[in-house]
Formats: structure tokens, sequence, C-alpha cells
């Protein structure tokens, strides 16, 4: 019989348990540690916070405990407006961002990962270096023959609400890392968040490059990995629906044979 097991480093031991502060609104939380210095397995050390002196949200914990508890503790503090999409991060088994978490929305302790099947630069933080290479690799940027006008490219109203819905996306990579084709072809699927950018630009009624990005994306892998389960739209913080970017530009792949 075949057993499958984790490599020795991976395996997520439990860590350190920090003192618990005086208080009647303690809420414990639970934060993956890993860092490359010392060559010791991951773990989960355990965190107590009085919520009467510390914002709702998660980011405020964290920030709370990294003042005051462990300066050590590594993540990307970000605008705390969910814009950035710095603090992105997996809590209590979801893709989401941190400052945009509340703590109240969580049940019992708050555990909190990094974004999953990512590269880990150190605790919290993931590396997104293939992650922003892949949106590189769709050249997110208008693409014209035309002579560029004086003042501006113009745009009908009608043309501007197509892109309602694709150009917020804050590229924080919650979308895809829920992904389960991202997570086990990651290196050639291009995964939701950036397929949703590259919809948008294939819609743009400005951009004159829409049969040289369709080429860019004809490949078994790059855009058919998608199995449309919904993980990414579930994920997004911001309400998008890569997975309705994704069966669109097929259907484009599609159209433009018939």
């Amino acid at each position: 019989m075949v057993e499958f097991a984790l490599p020795k480093n991976s395996r997520v031991q439990q860590g350190k348990v920090w003192p618990m502060p005086k208080g009647t609104n303690i809420r414990e939380f639970k934060i993956y540690r890993w860092t490359p210095d010392d060559g010791q397995n991951p773990r989960l050390d355990t965190y107590y916070v009085d919520m009467d002196a510390c914002g709702p949200m998660v980011l405020d914990a964290l920030i709370k405990i990294k003042n005051e508890q462990d300066p050590t503790l590594t993540f990307r503090r970000s605008c705390r407006e969910g814009i950035c999409g710095s603090c992105a991060m997996n809590i209590d088994g979801t893709n989401t961002l941190a400052c945009l978490k509340s703590c109240g929305d969580v049940k019992g302790a708050v555990k909190i990962y990094p974004l999953p099947h990512m590269p880990v630069v150190k605790d919290l933080v993931p590396d997104l270096t293939r992650f922003y290479a892949q949106h590189k690799s769709i050249e997110p940027w208008l693409k014209t023959t035309t002579p560029e006008p004086q003042a501006e490219w113009r745009q009908s109203h009608e043309d501007r609400a197509l892109l309602d819905g694709l150009y917020e996306c804050i590229l924080c990579a919650c979308c895809s890392t829920s992904c389960p084709s991202y997570w086990w072809n990651g290196d050639r699927y291009l995964g939701p968040a950036i397929l949703l950018q590259a919809y948008r630009w294939l819609i743009d009624s400005r951009d004159e490059a829409t049969g040289e990005r369709l080429d860019n994306l004809e490949d078994p892998f790059r855009l058919y990995r998608c199995h449309t389960i919904m993980n990414c739209a579930k994920a997004c913080p911001k309400g998008l629906s890569p997975a309705r970017a994704i069966a669109e530009i097929k259907k484009m792949m599609v159209e433009r044979k018939v």
C-alpha cells in the first residue's frame, strides 16, 4: 500500500504559547511561524489578545501582537482599506485580507496561515514572484497600432461599463491560491487572477491587440485548467468572479474559429 507523507521539514508543529494578558474579552490567535534562517520546521505559535484594547480586524490584532508581544512576527502591512491587497492570508480556512476580516466573524481560536501552496519568505509572507511574472506575461497595458490621439483614447459609456467587475482586481492572489488547478499546475496555468486581468484587456474597446492576446492564451495549460469550481469567486475579497471571466475568454476562443 502506498503511503504519502509531508517532508520532515514541512510538518507544522506546536510552537510557543505566549502569556495571556489580563482582561475579560480575550481572544486566542494561532499563527503560522517559519523562518529560513534556523532550518526548523514550521510551527503554530499561540497568542492571546485583549480585544477591548484592540481594533476589530485581524490586521489590528496582528499589529498589536507584533508591537506588544512578539516583534519577530512577520507579515505585510497594508493600506488597511482593502485596496492594496498586501495583507492577503489564510484566516479561518479562507483566503482573505486581514484588514477586511473581522475577528468577530471567527468562532473559537483565530487561525492564521500564509496563502496556501505558495513558497513562504517568512511567517505570513508568501513569495509572489511567479504570480507577478505571470501578470507581466499577459502584457497588462493598452496596445494599439493607430496613432496616439492628442487628448486621450475615447470610449463610450457602454464600452466602459463592460470593465466593471474587472478593473477592481487588486492582485492580492486570494483567488489564485484557492484554486486547486493553480496549486497543481501553477508553473503553467495562469490562474484566476491573471486570467481575470487578461479578460479585462481583451474586452477593452480601446485595445487593438485582441487576436494577439488570444494567441498568447491559446494553450492547454495557460487557460484550460479551469474547471469552474468557483473557489476563486468565493475567496475574492472584492466580490469579483474570475470564473466568469475565464468562461468568457473560452467563448472568445471558440467564436474566432467559427
